[in-house]
This record gives C-alpha cells, sequence and structure tokens, in this order.
C-alpha cells in the first residue's frame, strides 16, 4: 500500500459519507488505512463528526486512533464518551499508551474508567504506571513483557510465549528471570529456535543484558538506548526486578518532545505543552513575554554603552555606522557556539569536563573566523573609501582597522562566552538550553560595542582627543 496523503477530494467524499450518516461507506473509506492516517484525518474535522467516524472503527483501530491524535482532538473526543466506552478502548491498549491516556481525564473520571475495566490486571498496571513521574523510565514502559524462568527449558518457553502473545503486540527479544522476578539476562529468538530441543534457559540464555531503572530520567534512557542502538530496553525496580520494557517508538517521543522544548528555549520562549493552535493567545503571550521583557532589559544596556561612548561617536560620528555589523557578528557567533555546545551536551558528546577542550577549539575556531570577517570589514572600508571619498575622510585606514580588529575581538569574545555559558548552566543545575541564541547575543552586544569603541578610542586617539 502507498504512503496515504490527505487529499481535499478525499476529505469532501468522507464528509460526504458523514452528513448523510453513512456508517458503512465510512468504514470502507477507512479501511485500508493505518491509525496514524486516520489520526490526521480526525484532526482535521469537527468533534462532532469526528465522533461519528470514531464509532464506525473496530475497537483495536479505534484505541491505537486514540493514542496517535493530537493532545486537543483526543481531549474532546474522550470527553464525548462515556466511562464504560473509554474503558472499552483502553482495553486494547499497550499499558503505557493506556496510562498516557487515562493521565489525561479529569481524577473523577480516571476512577470510573478504571471501575469498568473488565480486565483488572491492566487496570492495576496502569495504576501503577500512573505513579511514577512521567519524565523517567517508569513513566515510559509497558507492563507487557515475554519473561521465563532461568530454570525452565525451550518448550517450556515456547509454550510461555505462546501463551503471553495476545498480550505483546510485537516480541523483541525474551527475558530471563529468577524465582524472585530479577533479571538475570536475554534469550533471543533466534537462539530459541536454532538450539536443541529441551535445552535449558539457563545454558543459553546472554547474561549481558543493559537495563534502566524506573527512576531513570527519560533523556537518559533515550541516550542509553542510542549509545547501544537499542529497540527496547527492560526496566527493573530498585531490587532489580523485571517490570517493564521501554521501546523505540517511546524513545522517538521523548527526542521529539525534547527536542521541541530546547529549540523553543534556545529561542528565548518557555517551552510549550500543548499543540501552538491548541493554545490561547494569552498563554502564548505568558510564554513569550517573560523571555521578551528580560532580554529587551538586557538590551537596554547597549544605549547605555554607546553612552559611555557618546564623546568618541560625536568626533568621528561615521563609527555608528558599523554598530549594527559589529554587534550583529559577535551574536550571530555566539548564538552558533552555544547552538553546537548544547546539542552536544544533549546527545552526550560532550559533558562539563570537556571545557578545557571545548575552550581550546572554540578560540581557534573564533580567531579564523574573526580573522575572515575582520578582513572582510577592512577591504570593504578601503575599498568603499576609493568611490565614496567623503564618508569616511582622510582617517579611513585607520577606520577601517577599526572595524577589521574589532570584528576579530568580538568574534572571538562571542564564540567563547557562546561556548562556555551552556557548560556554566549545566554546572549550576540549570537546562543548558536556557541559555538560547537570543540571551547570548544580547550579552555579547552589550560587550561588543565596548571592545569596538575601546579599539576605536585607541587607534582613532588622534582623530578623537
Amino acid at each position: 500500500m502507498e504512503q496515504f496523503k490527505l487529499t481535499g477530494e478525499f476529505l469532501s467524499q468522507l464528509r460526504d459519507s458523514i452528513d448523510a450518516k453513512n456508517g458503512v461507506l465510512v468504514a470502507e473509506q477507512l479501511k485500508e488505512l493505518y491509525p496514524p492516517d486516520i489520526a490526521e484525518i480526525f484532526n482535521t474535522l469537527s468533534i462532532e463528526e469526528a465522533k461519528f467516524v470514531y464509532d464506525q472503527l473496530e475497537e483495536k483501530i479505534a484505541a491505537d486512533v486514540l493514542v496517535e491524535l493530537e493532545d486537543e482532538m483526543r481531549e474532546n473526543l474522550l470527553a464525548s464518551l462515556s466511562s464504560k466506552e473509554i474503558a472499552e478502548f483502553v482495553d486494547n491498549m499497550d499499558s503505557d499508551d493506556a496510562a498516557d491516556v487515562i493521565a489525561d481525564l479529569p481524577d473523577n473520571v480516571q476512577n470510573e474508567v478504571l471501575s469498568q475495566m473488565e480486565d483488572s490486571e491492566q487496570a492495576s498496571d496502569i495504576v501503577d504506571l500512573l505513579n511514577y513521574d512521567e519524565n523517567t523510565a517508569g513513566g515510559l514502559m509497558a507492563t507487557e513483557l515475554v519473561r521465563v524462568n532461568v530454570n525452565s527449558n525451550t518448550i517450556e518457553c515456547v509454550r510461555e510465549i505462546r501463551k503471553q502473545a495476545d498480550a505483546v503486540e510485537t516480541i523483541y527479544t525474551i527475558y530471563v528471570v529468577d524465582d524472585n522476578e530479577k533479571l538475570l539476562g536475554l534469550l533471543s529468538l533466534k537462539k530459541l529456535v536454532t538450539s536443541p530441543t529441551r535445552s535449558k534457559v539457563a545454558d543459553i540464555f546472554d547474561s549481558k543484558v543493559i537495563s534502566v531503572t524506573t527512576n531513570t530520567d527519560a533523556e537518559e534512557v533515550a541516550n542509553i538506548m542510542d549509545k547501544y542502538n537499542l529497540v527496547v530496553v527492560p526496566v527493573v525496580d530498585p531490587l532489580g526486578r523485571l517490570v517493564g520494557r521501554i521501546t523505540i517508538d517511546d524513545i522517538v517521543d521523548v527526542r521529539r518532545d525534547e527536542e521541541t522544548e530546547d529549540v523553543q528555549k534556545m529561542a528565548g520562549i518557555e517551552a510549550f505543552d500543548e499543540p501552538y493552535l491548541s493554545m490561547s493567545t494569552f498563554k502564548i503571550l505568558q510564554k513569550r513575554a517573560g523571555w521578551l521583557v528580560i532580554l529587551f532589559l538586557g538590551e537596554t544596556l547597549t544605549a547605555s554603552a554607546m553612552g559611555f561612548f557618546e564623546n568618541q561617536i560625536a568626533k568621528v560620528v561615521v563609527l555608528s555606522l558599523f554598530v549594527p555589523l559589529i554587534i550583529s557578528s559577535g551574536g550571530n557567533t555566539g548564538s552558533q557556539a552555544a547552538t553546537l555546545v548544547i546539542r552536544g551536551l544533549a546527545l552526550g558528546e560532550i559533558t562539563i569536563n570537556s571545557w578545557w577542550a571545548i575552550l581550546k577549539r572554540e578560540i581557534k575556531v573564533g580567531l579564523i573566523l574573526g580573522a575572515m570577517l575582520g578582513l572582510i570589514g577592512f577591504f570593504r572600508v578601503v575599498i568603499w573609501a576609493q568611490f565614496f571619498t567623503t564618508i569616511y575622510g582622510p582617517n579611513f585606514m585607520e577606520i577601517a582597522s577599526v572595524v577589521g580588529l574589532s570584528l576579530v575581538g568580538v568574534v572571538l569574545w562571542g564564540n567563547t562566552i557562546g561556548s562556555l555559558f551552556p557548560l556554566l548552566l549545566k554546572r549550576l543545575g540549570f537546562d543548558p538550553a536556557v541559555s538560547s541564541a537570543p540571551f547570548v547575543a544580547t550579552l555579547v552586544d552589550v560587550t561588543g560595542l565596548i571592545i569596538y569603541f575601546t579599539a576605536a578610542s585607541l587607534l582613532l586617539s588622534n582623530v578623537i582627543i
């Protein structure tokens, strides 16, 4: 089947079927689509249309679609369902997805849904998962998995897989535990199939296993799975007992959420906790105004710095022409360095202890970049002066030198600040992403002006004084 593309024609035909209350035709139009495709359609429908379509779906498909919906649509759809209907859909979900859906419900509705669930074991698992912080391995994991006792043999192992297969959608590996449910290792399906009949699990399982505990941070789980190229990782409690597993699809969501949050923070915005179009104008203002005010107050220091050099500017007015050039070059360089370091920290490629290596490298890079931009700035003034002799006057070489040397200093300074500031925040226990590009740029703007006008005072002393 080709990848589904939502077209206006398809949507028009579907709406015609909905308006005609033709549930059979609606089901026919959707039967070949995957749950994410159906969720994409739902996000374009009104709640009344979505409710009608939802009623035409098979329970298992409906449950999968519910997980894929955008937050606002899922919230509205759940509000239109009875507790019994929600319980029926939740019963068809993996425990981690079910816990996520129920967590979004009001407390009184949560209790009603859990009491309506026929599978008391599933309800018990969901309650346990709700007790974990959503940003930990316990909050991410699903309890459905295949486990076998170390003292069993391969025949018993196959029997156990068949017994648990209905509850486990995808079997990546078999977990080996002792009599106390402590995780001992893994048994691959390949090893199980190729081993002699009635082989002891104890003789064929792999005791080398990478696991995480229930309180391991979600981002750390993602880093571990990235490092070891895992598609699934087992989760154990503080006593080492196997309690769940985390699959790669959950980690993709974690990565997306973390990267979205980092990008928003680096842009000087508080992290959004819901989709952009779902947020009210007032809430968006709340998220953006705080940082903008802080950055604005920071930028007022730029005016103060220029006021300090007011006499020099008055005597050589042409200096003011290059202020945007100088501060933007430093700010852009600092933002680049900060972005690279923040990303390196997020991926685990660098640590706080790498600060000296980072500083040495960024000083070298800053000097080279500064020299490149400085030469361009120098020759720009010199060449321009040949065609417009009245702009820079007879001291154009000195002005060109000020611009060139200032660019070297400002770019070097911006590179240094941009690379070290995230590490400092990390050391102090803050999120490095809050050393956003605008924040670094504002800091470098102010200090860049000081560098620029100090250079002008020294190189143009015969003009200024």
